[in-house]
């Protein structure tokens, strides 16, 4: 993989590609800007301003979740027929419109119509910006993505900064700030995005289908993942709870995504080589997996404690979170990447889309499932027995990976030893 470059290097570098490669990186970075000042706040305003239960505000995220995840299939086989320009532009309409609904709406069906709307915008943009980079950048894809992927952190930095702020108004001015990011990029896009049509795909979807299902391995792989984005979504769900209950201090929750991201951007590549020249694929999805899992055995003694109104139990608590979110982030970080090169490996190039689309469904319904499971159990007394659904969750995907490496039953990438 192409390091990624910074400051002037970077700008010189994006510079370098074609104006069409330009506007996607840079529509990135506005992607995920509106999308982190929104997200992860969404927890907090659904419970305190509307004061939804945990429950029902686990569903609405999870739903959002499994939208996006779930019909990442409909989104790329949608690019790859009508050409990822017009999918793009529906995708970032759609999620402005979602957001909108979202600083409007108070009732339990509008919030759910708009993570529905956000979560389809997201499966429709995510895979036609990749194909769209991929086809007009075909000799230096991996530097293009390389930019990408730096802007994208960028806005993941910026978004939770900027929402802070204006969550001082109120959580409406966020929501709405987010919907005119997104719609000003529907315009830019409309206006500047030169059309990229390719060629219609054959029609093997259901073929497809078949040939992923028949897949023993693959399926059992699925099932055992399921504990990763149960986790992983808790970054907006149990995280950002748990800061308003320590302190009232709203800039808490950007000293946590802040501090996610920031390690992320320093370390991701570093312990991706590592564990890649010393382990097997098996072996770091399930160490990460324990990480992930571990990271909410730091969260008991912060659900147990009361910290009152101490202002050294306070910074006390507050540190908790934030080293139970570093380590949740650094399970991700070393599973995740092997995840996602074993998924492919599961077939060939004419059904990788199908092997995505259908882990994400997988993932998505767990999510949903999870998350209104754990939200429920956060609820309970002091909040330790949706901790303690999240350990036994991630020990569980952990010893699952484990064993099917044990067996043999884990794909093994081109020229990977397993």
């Amino acid at each position: 993989m192409t390091e990624t470059h910074s400051g002037a290097g970077t700008l010189a570098l994006l510079r370098s590609f074609p104006r069409s490669v330009q506007l996607l990186v840079l529509n990135q970075y506005g992607v995920n800007t509106g999308f982190y000042m929104l997200v992860p706040y969404l927890s907090m305003h659904l419970t305190g301003n509307l004061g939804l239960s945990l429950t029902i505000t686990g569903l609405v995220l999870g739903i959002r979740t499994l939208s996006q995840q779930g019909l990442f299939l409909v989104g790329g086989t949608a690019a790859d027929r009508l050409g990822p320009h017009r999918v793009i532009i529906a995708g970032c309409a759609l999620r402005s419109v979602g957001f909108a609904v979202f600083a409007f709406g108070t009732s339990v069906p509008l919030l759910l119509l708009a993570s529905i709307l956000s979560g389809l915008a997201g499966a429709l943009f995510n895979p036609a910006v990749r194909s769209y980079i991929a086809v007009a950048e075909p000799r230096r894809r991996a530097e293009a993505f390389a930019v990408f992927n730096v802007f994208a952190q960028a806005g993941a930095l910026s978004g939770p900064l900027i929402g802070t702020a204006l969550l001082a108004v109120d959580f409406r001015t966020v929501a709405l700030a987010a919907a005119v990011i997104f719609a000003a990029l529907t315009a830019a896009q409309l206006r500047l995005l030169p059309a990229h049509p390719v060629k219609p795909a054959e029609s093997t979807v259901l073929r497809g289908w078949g040939v992923v299902l028949a897949d023993r391995r693959f399926v059992l792989f699925t099932l055992a993942m399921f504990g990763m984005f149960v986790l992983q979504t808790q970054m907006y769900l149990v995280y950002p709870v748990l800061a308003g209950r320590i302190t009232e201090w709203a800039g808490a929750v950007a000293v946590l995504f802040l501090s996610t991201t920031v390690f992320s951007l320093l370390f991701q590549v570093r312990i991706t080589r590592w564990f890649a020249g010393r382990t097997s694929r098996g072996t770091a999805i399930a160490v990460g997996l324990a990480l992930m899992s571990g990271a909410f055995v730091v969260l008991l003694p912060v659900l147990w404690a009361d910290p009152g109104r101490v202002v050294w139990q306070v910074v006390l608590a507050l540190g908790a979170l934030v080293l139970s979110a570093l380590i949740l982030e650094s399970g991700i970080m070393i599973a995740q990447p092997f995840v996602m090169e074993l998924i492919p490996a599961y077939g060939d190039s004419r059904i990788s889309g199908t092997l995505f689309g259908m882990f994400y469904l997988v993932s998505g319904v767990v999510a949903a499932g999870g998350n209104a499971l754990i939200g429920y159990g956060i609820e309970l007394g002091n909040g330790w027995p949706g901790a303690l659904v999240c350990i036994t969750l991630g020990a569980a995907s952990a010893a699952g990976i484990w064993l099917l490496q044990c067996r043999r039953l884990l794909a093994e990438p081109a020229g990977v030893k397993a």
